[in-house]
């Protein structure tokens, strides 16, 4: 170990003797540089430094070959700054390396664990493996910035719906969030938030009206399928979705509470569902398979229906409703809570959505109401002011018109 004040020349000039591994210069003029020569001829700048816990530690800074002695010196100093403010670069370094790709942490992380209480996590998986691997998969998680984030939704806004981009920057929130919470290396800021939504247009209202429910139904007892008349009808009943009536059990019904518990829905949490007294009708008529647990069972098998698609097109078709889709019975049953008076916050609840934003979708289903309690206060008036009104209104034109 020689101590001197190193120059380019000693630098380009300084062989390691053959008896030696390697011979290393400290330079007098920066302190912690120094200059590791090897018997192969390789040259390395090395910063040597004690850490927060007193460790003599050495960290490689550059080939000589790559940098100036001079840029040597402006590393060790940029490095020196980070020891003086408690950073250590060595953890920094180790720390890096154990940053995942976008592809390792989907893969390794991500995936399963949406797996264990997501019911759409094939949804999750398909838009990460079309969408974001073929551009990020090989990059790491700190390598993905607010730019990258607006690049990406603005390309793919060239060739999909707004929904479809907001779904995928949801995810991204998540993913990255997610990231955060479990402390993954190299993560400090989620760089998907502050992008807001865009303006979805796209969202198609049908809802059934009293008849063309009475039609529908007709058609539901001529179906071939002797299940449809029942399904159908609860699910206009309860607002449930289609694969939770499918899936459900007599053990899930608790007649005399008259409350239904539907154990895994789509957010992966239980939820209990009121039943009317038009539920409890439907279940009380609902032909009983024995030893069978399926309360919608196929009668052919005694299992649950794997689709109802068939069947239900048959009969909407029939019906002339082939615009309807079984999700529409869901809004219909909301639409029918919301103009009959009852709260958004009691929707959000009977219907399970576990954001509000979800729910406001019919919040101008409660404007018309209000509208309709509104001229119902001058339908009760009847005539009574109207002559005063309609003189007050021609004195407002008239003095507008001067």
């Amino acid at each position: 170990m020689a101590k001197i004040t190193l120059t380019p020349y000693i630098v380009k000039n300084t062989i390691c003797p053959s008896d030696k591994r390697k011979v290393d210069l400290f330079d007098i003029e920066a302190k912690g540089l120094l200059c590791e020569v090897t018997l192969t001829g390789r040259k390395t700048y090395y910063i040597r430094y004690q850490d927060k816990h007193g460790k003599t530690r050495q960290m490689k800074l550059a080939d000589a070959n790559d940098v100036t002695l001079s840029q040597a010196r402006a590393l060790l100093s940029k490095a020196r700054n980070k020891i003086a403010m408690g950073e250590d670069p060595l953890e920094e370094k180790s720390i890096l390396r154990q940053v995942p790709t976008i592809s390792e942490f989907i893969h390794s992380r991500y995936l399963p664990f949406v797996k264990t209480y997501k019911r759409s996590w094939q949804c999750d998986e398909g838009l990460l493996r079309n969408h974001i691997e073929p551009v990020w998969g090989k990059r790491h998680m700190d390598e993905i910035h607010k730019q990258d984030i607006l690049h990406l939704i603005t390309e793919h806004r060239k060739t999909h719906a707004p929904g479809s981009c907001n779904r995928l920057l949801i995810i991204l929130r998540y993913m990255f969030n997610l990231a955060l919470r479990w402390d993954i290396p190299g993560m400090k800021s989620n760089p998907a938030t502050d992008f807001p939504l865009l303006e979805e247009n796209n969202k198609r209202e049908r809802y059934l009206t009293k008849d063309e429910a009475a039609t529908l139904y007709e058609q539901l007892e001529a179906s071939e399928n002797p299940m449809l008349k029942y399904i159908v009808p609860m699910l206009i009943l309860t607002g449930a979705r289609k694969r939770e009536v499918l899936d459900a059990r007599w053990e899930d019904f608790d007649l005399d509470r008259k409350s239904w518990r539907i154990p895994i829905t789509k957010t992966g949490r239980a939820r209990h569902v009121p039943l009317s007294d038009g539920a409890l009708r439907i279940l009380g008529a609902i032909p009983r398979i024995p030893n069978c647990p399926w309360t919608f069972a196929n009668p052919k098998t005694g299992k649950p229906f794997v689709s109802i698609f068939w069947s239900w097109n048959s009969a909407r078709t029939r019906a002339g409703l082939a615009d309807v889709r079984i999700h529409d019975l869901r809004h219909s049953f909301a639409s029918f809570l919301v103009n009959a008076g009852r709260s958004l916050y009691e929707v959000q609840k009977i219907l399970g959505h576990t954001q509000v934003k979800t729910t406001q979708r019919y919040s101008h289903l409660a404007q018309e109401t209000l509208l309709d309690a509104a001229n119902a206060a001058v339908n009760s008036l009847g005539t009574a002011f109207m002559p005063a009104l309609l003189t007050a209104a021609g004195n407002v034109q008239e003095r507008s018109a001067s």
